[in-house]
């Protein structure tokens, strides 16, 4: 059985759960990367300095103490070089000094001096350096492998994120369908046990909990209301009787009026409990379309046009003969229950007259029926929930238990049909009714 739709509601855009957890994943992984990237790169070019000042340190000690008990340098030791910093050719006589220079030229460089003055204040300045570059190409290929390592670890990390996204995503679309279902008017829909002691599963929980009930409670409602019609039947129907018995007359035919309303009443709250119990089963039957729509119209005795045509194509021919009055062609044969049929198709035109405002047109296209007023429309509330029981909407929508359209829906479902609801662009109600293939 197809489902019936009373009305759309746009979905919106939307991205999934999973690619939003993925590319939190990612970001989160990419930004320790480089953040550990950036630490280790950090940490290891001061390591490197440092080692590289502590060699130049030592070397000018040695240097210093073999300059001055034999008067020749070592190897690296030189007596002011051209290429000293500023900040060393002037130290104090006995203490010595490191600086860095980050001048490049050819293989050379960075390199870190240390430079201690030999004797007196213009004495010479001893100086030695130590050259970075062979460190500092290391730590560019330590990068290098870093940010290769990295890549590797994200393009691993993400299908992982990616997966596991995917089974709480699935758990909680799970859920959502579940709860769609209900939504729908499935009560017995339920989510039942799912994998994992988290919130999914305490969601899960929560709605199949919530599910049961709502359907303790529409059960206690639906059996109330069947009750209730049941227990009136019987006195409505002495009632009637008894009105039959009163003599001719004005307070007659009041009381007897609002007598067959209270029994339409119960025979429609009688009819709803049997729709909502599932104790109705269509008999089907094939039959032509227009002709069962146009009987339905003028059982009604309400003043409806009618227009048949054989197809969804055959706009002109309706336009030709606005005025079917039961005289239209037969049109298409469907198989359906014609009692059911009529009883939709009654429903709404009666409550395009109640409701709406006249000329009142049923328009037959196809496996399609129209019914159109031009009234004030359908209230927005039920365009956008459905049609409610004992709920009228707008007040310019006139009076009524709001039965007719309950009862025309819940039929619709039985036969598999899809029933809508909207308003014309130029005013007025338009209900659609489309009997399945």
């Amino acid at each position: 059985m197809r489902p019936v739709r009373a009305f759309h509601r746009p979905r919106p855009a939307r991205v999934s759960l999973r690619w939003k957890i993925a590319a939190l994943a990612a970001a989160t992984a990419f930004l320790v990367v480089a953040a550990v990237g950036v630490l280790v790169h950090l940490w290891t070019a001061q390591d490197i300095r440092g080692r590289a000042e502590a060699q130049a340190f030592n070397t000018v000690y040695s240097a210093m103490a073999t300059y001055r008990r034999t008067g020749t340098l070592i190897d690296g030791a030189e007596l002011d070089p051209a290429e000293l910093p500023a900040a060393l050719r002037r130290p104090a006589d006995g203490v010595r000094h490191v600086a860095y220079d980050g001048h490049v030229e050819g293989n050379v460089g960075p390199t870190v001096w240390a430079a201690q003055r030999t004797a007196g204040p213009d004495g010479p300045v001893l100086a030695v350096r130590v050259n970075m570059s062979s460190e500092l190409h290391e730590l560019r290929q330590l990068d290098v492998s870093m940010a290769l390592a990295s890549l590797v670890a994200l393009a691993a990390a993400v299908p992982l994120a990616v997966y596991g996204a995917g089974l709480l995503a699935r758990r909680l679309r799970r859920v959502s369908e579940t709860a769609g279902r209900i939504s729908a008017g499935d009560l017995d829909a339920r989510t039942g046990p799912t994998k994992g002691g988290d919130e999914v599963a305490d969601i899960a929980a929560t709605v199949d909990l919530m599910a049961d009930s709502l359907s303790r409670r529409l059960r206690t409602e639906r059996q109330f209301t069947a009750d209730v019609a049941h227990e009136l039947r019987t006195p409505v129907g002495g009632l009637l009787a008894a009105a039959d018995l009163l003599p001719r007359g004005e307070t007659e035919d009041l009381l007897r009026a609002r007598v067959r309303d209270l029994r339409g009443l119960v025979e429609d709250l009688l009819e709803i409990s049997r729709l909502d119990a599932g104790a109705e089963r269509p008999v089907r039957d094939r039959v032509p379309l227009g002709a069962v729509v146009s009987e339905a119209v003028v059982r009604t005795g309400l003043d409806t046009e009618i227009v048949v045509t054989a197809d969804a194509d055959a706009d002109a021919d309706a336009d030709a003969d606005p005025r079917g009055s039961g005289t239209a062609p037969a049109g298409v044969t469907v198989e359906t229950d014609p009692r059911r049929l009529e009883r939709i198709v009654g429903n709404l035109v009666v409550n395009a007259h109640r409701h709406g405002d006249t000329p009142v047109r049923v328009t037959v296209r196809g496996r399609t029926v129209v019914v159109r007023d031009h009234g004030p429309g359908f209230p927005r509330d039920l365009l956008v929930d459905g049609p409610r029981r004992f709920h009228t909407g707008a007040a310019g929508r006139g009076t009524g238990h709001g039965l007719g359209l309950t009862i025309a829906l819940g039929q619709a479902r039985l036969l598999g049909a899809e029933l809508r609801f909207e308003n014309a662009p130029d005013g007025g109600a338009v209900a659609t009714l489309r009997l399945p293939a």
